[in-house]
């Protein structure tokens, strides 16, 4: 849910301080990184999933306090909207079987916790948007009661000035007015996070702009929103439109949207944060006692609070972390891209798929950045979030091709390599990339499923609100036998 604050209301001075604030912590990170302060180890990994509660009619839950009471774990915490919670999953080095391990945790956990929330008469969901949610009543309703979100409610409707106007293309094309931000609690993902070290920072980072594209066309899991058959991966555009600050004339002018993709590769992980000081405004200016230099100084190690509240409210597909372990800095790359779901076991092979990449990708002797412009790894992840698997997709030495024959031919082979560099056996790899190949060879990903499923069961008579209740208990069985979704029948 990101940092909880101590207030809602915030005055000029509290502004001016916390730009004060937020310049010294940048200034620390940067004599950080010049001293060499951080912890160097790579390849910890750690997992975020944002889920759906559901009741008995598969509609939204509201009450994500008492499912997280009774779960009774550290683990889960609450997320924006009453009926969504997020798993956080304990980060493990990447190699051996640690991949199995991971799935073996996640689905322990997760069956545990849908024991608890059985017994609130609820049950829990992975998917990018909850096909049953209908557009919600005036005000917060749908909203957690937190300081957090009020205040970032307050001041994004502060900075628009005006209510929030959803507009998204796809086969029924959506358009409403919005008073709050409660949109974007439809949208969950499945966050992966990376831990590595100052030098190779970039290089991940860089990587990871470069195969958001692929990664929603294989992993794109959000094609319903209230009712509407919209993008394949919905949820990418309903996060950028529901947090938008800009009103549209600072849109005309290029101003940056919190939810962003960026403008350039980077060379260090410092651009991006001075980037984030440089061009997006405050929205929670909350200040700690602590002074970042003076405690950089005197040998002891920030926590940077201003800075990573600050980074907390820019939504970077990829974003930068900084964070401190046992009293040791690191760094990290935080992959935002994929929605949650389908299974555990599809989970983890959309992991596999971005480790595995993204590790080929960061040693190789002639970087991807250097060889593929910005703007067409843009290109790319518009393209996949729109069309998903369906999707065309620019690579280098490739040109535009089909998404399937980029990801069968280029990138799961870059996979594969990838994983055996990380120390992965054959064996684990290749159960999990053999999903991802038959995904690709088959055309079919949740999103492609849903919409698919929807349309055979309105061909049957079905109207559309029966229709998608009736395909979500089908994908809630998948979901449970943690069969692969390729392998899902169509009704």
């Amino acid at each position: 849910m990101g940092e909880e604050i101590r207030s809602r209301e915030f005055t000029r001075a509290d502004h001016t301080r916390y730009r004060q604030a937020v310049r010294r912590c940048l200034d620390t990170l940067e004599a950080m990184l010049e001293a060499g302060s951080f912890d160097e180890h790579e390849w910890r990994t750690g997992l975020e999933i944002e889920l759906n509660l559901v009741d008995a009619d598969l509609r939204p839950h509201f009450g994500n306090a008492e499912i997280l009471q009774r779960i009774d774990d550290p683990l889960y915490q609450t997320e924006l909207g009453l009926f969504t919670i997020e798993l956080n999953v304990e980060p493990r080095q990447m190699d051996g079987a640690s991949l199995v391990h991971f799935e073996e945790s996640l689905r322990e956990n997760l069956n545990r916790a849908r024991d608890r929330a059985r017994e609130a008469g609820a049950d829990i969901v992975m998917i990018g948007i909850l096909p049953t949610l209908w557009p919600p009543a005036e005000g917060r309703a749908w909203l957690t009661d937190s300081a957090r979100y009020r205040a970032l409610d307050d001041a994004v409707m502060g900075s628009r000035r005006e209510d929030i106007v959803l507009d998204i293309g796809g086969p029924e094309p959506l358009q409403m007015t919005m008073d709050s931000i409660a949109a974007e609690a439809a949208c969950t993902s499945t966050q992966l996070h990376l831990q590595v070290s100052p030098a190779m920072f970039a290089h991940y980072w860089n990587a990871a702009e470069a195969i958001a594209g692929p990664q929603l066309a294989l992993g794109a899991n959000s094609p319903f929103l209230f009712g509407h058959q919209l993008l394949a991966e919905t949820r990418t555009e309903v996060f950028l439109q529901s947090t938008d600050i800009r009103p549209p004339e600072l849109r005309n002018q290029g101003v940056r949207p919190l939810v962003h993709f960026g403008d350039r590769w980077v060379t260090s992980i410092f651009d991006l944060f001075e980037e984030n000081v440089r061009y997006f405004p405050t929205l929670l200016p909350q200040t700690s006692d602590e002074d970042p230099a003076e405690v950089f100084a005197a040998g002891g190690t920030p926590s940077l609070a201003e800075l990573r509240l600050h980074n907390g409210t820019i939504y970077r597909w990829n974003r930068p972390i900084y964070d401190v372990q046992d009293g040791s800095p690191h760094l990290r790359v935080e992959n935002r891209v994929l929605p949650a779901g389908p299974t555990v076991v599809d989970t983890m092979a959309n992991a596999a798929f971005f480790f595995g990449v993204v590790s080929e990708l960061a040693q190789d002797e002639r970087p991807i950045w250097t060889r593929m412009s910005f703007d067409a790894a843009r290109e790319n992840f518009e393209a996949g979030a729109r069309d998903g698997i369906d999707a065309r997709l620019y690579w280098p030495k490739v040109g535009e091709v089909p998404a399937d024959e980029l990801i069968l031919r280029r990138l799961l082979p870059m996979a594969a390599r990838g994983l055996e560099r990380l120390g992965i056996p054959a064996p684990i790899a290749d159960r999990y990339l053999d999903i991802l190949e038959a995904r690709a060879r088959l055309g079919r990903n949740g999103a492609s499923w849903q919409a698919a499923t929807v349309r055979a069961l309105e061909g049957r008579g079905m109207r559309r609100p029966e229709a998608l209740r009736t395909m979500l208990a089908e994908y809630t069985q998948g979901m449970q036998a943690n069969e692969p979704v390729h392998t899902w029948p169509i009704p």
